[in-house]
């Protein structure tokens, strides 16, 4: 028999559970408990070796960032409807991690994968080429109305997350070139068009310090769904503990605008 039809139908190199012991990624779970940190373990799970002492920060930090973002997004709305409806916490977090889209924490992956296509392979490229292509980019989108994922946002003009998330970087040192082409882009659209505000948000900064961290881009929602979990919780239970079951729109909110009695 061939090696390859002796392999079993399901493979993983992620985690071993058998009979008193379960090991992550080579590691005993015995001694994960009460010695590595949640993020340290994602970490594990994601890249296969334990982090630094920096990268385990660094990731917490990101975590922390986007766990939770109020009441108003479209997550938090789907959770508390759908519990609203009757339904347990975990169907009501799972409504709510299904709106985690291209248009709602999507930005980390297509943001990454735009870092990673100019600067992967070519991490130590110098300050002058990041800030022309920095321009460039700038360039095309604004003559081709492009929108630049990771850029802009609804509600912040500066994204307060994006400030504390660099500095956190720089302390750790992970302020490598994809973090410097990130601020480079938002830079330049100050300069080229200010009226816009496109300040670069969380999504977009979390992108770049994962690129320079070492992570694939696809991991970009991964990221985003561990961190917002969290919070989803919390914005059900509280549905649970506050609310009263069958939530509507009040009248107020909504109108019909189709076509009058026909008959």
């Amino acid at each position: 028999m061939s090696e390859i039809n002796s392999q079993k139908e399901w493979r993983t190199a992620v985690t071993s559970n058998q009979d008193g012991k379960i090991l992550i990624r080579g590691y005993n779970l015995d001694n994960l408990i009460g010695n590595k940190s949640y993020a340290e373990v994602c970490f594990l799970l994601l890249k296969g070796e334990m982090p630094t002492v920096n990268e385990a920060k660094m990731l917490d930090a990101i975590f922390v960032s986007c766990i939770d973002a109020g009441i108003a997004t479209p997550s938090s709305v789907a959770a508390r409807t759908v519990f609203s409806g009757g339904n347990s916490l975990n169907a009501a977090v799972a409504g709510g991690i299904l709106t985690l889209g291209d248009a709602h924490g999507g930005a980390i992956e297509k943001s990454a994968k735009m870092f990673q296509d100019y600067i992967k392979g070519r991490e130590d490229i110098k300050d002058e080429y990041i800030k022309e292509t920095a321009k460039d980019m700038v360039d095309d989108a604004l003559k081709n109305k492009k929108r630049l994922p990771g850029y802009g946002h609804k509600l912040h003009t500066v994204d307060p997350r994006t400030k504390r998330l660099l500095d956190v970087a720089g302390d750790l040192n992970f302020g490598g070139s994809y973090v410097n082409l990130a601020v480079a882009i938002a830079d330049e659209f100050k300069v080229k068009k200010p009226e816009r505000k496109l300040p670069l948000n969380v999504d977009g900064c979390i992108a770049a310090i994962i690129s320079d961290m070492g992570f694939d881009y696809r991991l970009g929602k991964g990221f985003f769904i561990i961190a917002r979990s969290c919070g989803l919780v919390g914005q059900v239970f509280e549905e649970w503990m506050r609310e009263k079951p069958f939530r509507r729109l009040a009248p107020n909110l909504h109108e019909y605008d189709g076509m009058p009695e026909r008959g």
